[in-house]
């Protein structure tokens, strides 16, 4: 499993978290928060806002820092050097010599077929 397949894992995965945290958000203030609308409840309305308010922004700097640094091992000075395309293009580039001319021998001690 190259680098670069890991980093498109892990981008999916934050990409999943992101969408769930951004899901259960609700700008005219249903959502999440206000299932937790009495103020006996353990955390409140608004810490449960700022929870997700952090945890959107961390998400997103996650998924930007993972997505760097997959453009780094995806061509920069972390890729792989086994790459199939890359030795496939090299080894059938055309050369610059001109192949020769396959040589026709006859056999000696024998004449031509008339």
């Amino acid at each position: 499993m190259s680098t670069f397949s890991i980093f498109l894992v892990l981008i999916t995965i934050v990409c999943f978290l992101l969408v769930v945290v951004i899901m259960v958000q609700n700008p005219k203030g249903g959502g999440l928060s206000s299932s937790f609308g009495g103020s006996t409840q353990m955390g409140g309305v608004q810490k449960t806002s700022d929870f997700l308010d952090k945890s959107t922004w961390t998400l997103a700097a996650i998924l930007i820092g993972l997505i760097m640094l997959s453009s780094l091992s995806f061509g920069g000075a972390l890729s792989d050097t086994g790459s199939k395309i890359i030795d496939n293009t090299e080894t059938k580039a055309p050369s610059t010599s001109t192949p020769a001319a396959p040589v026709q021998t006859v056999p000696t001690g024998t004449t031509p077929a008339k």
